[in-house]
């Protein structure tokens, strides 16, 4: 569900890849927190270029618009993220606002990494600062005019972002909040699994309900509870599919969902895999039948 999404108008930086999360070993409490939380967020997918180092960037992200290439956020003080301070980080998450100034491009996530907690953001910046400094200088983008212009994302932004955390539903249990959290923040589903407007923002009113211009041009299906979606899929059905990427048919899941699954969704614990099932389930169901799961 991390997922990797088609660029949308004004997108950049940030999206696809693969590869293996490299940890370090440590006993540091904070450390390893964050270790758990950068698969969550599938970092390692969207920052590792075909063959490359993890966390090293040059991803390259081909779109209608021109070719991204994502970022290098290992601690190398030149070339990565060794020369941020806390909130230099939380700022990016947060609020899409780089060190040097300027706002990221949509495509990086911040709408929904927004809803993170300062504290796991922080743990996400321990464990990457843990990892050993990548010399690997970040790659241009090869976008035309206008789309290559950030300070247009001033105007994207207050169109299509809304800062601010995530608030718990009062009204439901721990375990859905939990779920929903994971997947509005950390995990990011929404990413992909949501329409997008003219200008690339997420259509809220469809939100999850399927686009067919997912990841990499892919399908992201309907993942709402309606018959168009997963209506009929227990939360055992879910939980099996991001364990092991099979479907209730016995299908599999392809393309970037694979990647999703592999970098990290498998590895998290019963009980967040559980919480994001329960939650799924307790969406608005939103007829799609475009991007039917039939």
């Amino acid at each position: 569900m991390a997922l990797r999404h088609m660029v949308p108008v004004l997108a950049g930086v940030v999206l696809a890849g693969a590869g293996s999360v490299s940890a370090q070993t440590t006993a540091d409490p904070e450390v390893e927190k964050g270790a758990y939380l950068v698969k969550a967020a599938g970092c390692v997918g969207c920052h590792t270029a075909k063959r490359g180092e993890p966390f090293a960037g040059g991803y390259a992200l081909n779109t209608p618009f021109g070719t991204f290439y994502s970022p290098n956020i290992t601690p190398h003080p030149e070339h990565g993220i060794g020369g941020w301070s806390d909130d230099d980080f939380v700022a990016a998450l947060h609020e899409g606002i780089r060190p040097a100034g300027g706002r990221y491009f949509p495509v990086f996530p911040y709408p929904s990494y927004t809803k993170m907690t300062r504290a796991d953001a922080l743990a996400i910046k321990a464990y990457l600062f843990s990892l050993e400094p990548v010399d690997q200088a970040n790659q241009a983008h090869d976008v035309s005019f206008p789309f290559s212009i950030r300070f247009f994302q001033r105007g994207w932004q207050m169109l299509n972002f809304s800062e601010g955390r995530f608030e718990p539903d009062a009204s439901q249990s721990d375990k859905i909040n939990r779920g929903a959290y994971l997947v509005q923040a950390l995990a990011h589903c929404g990413e992909c699994h949501t329409p997008r407007n003219i200008m690339g923002g997420t259509d809220d009113d469809m939100f999850l309900a399927g686009t067919p211009d997912g990841p990499e041009g892919e399908l992201s299906p309907n993942i709402t509870p309606h018959e168009t979606g997963i209506a009929d899929w227990s939360e055992r059905d879910i939980a099996q599919l991001l364990k092991t990427g099979m479907k209730p048919d016995f299908d599999n899941v392809q393309g970037t969902m694979v990647e999703a699954i592999e970098d990290g969704l498998k590895d998290l614990t019963d009980a967040d895999i559980e919480a994001i099932a329960a939650y799924l389930k307790t969406v608005p169901p939103i007829e799609n039948r475009v991007v039917s799961n039939k």
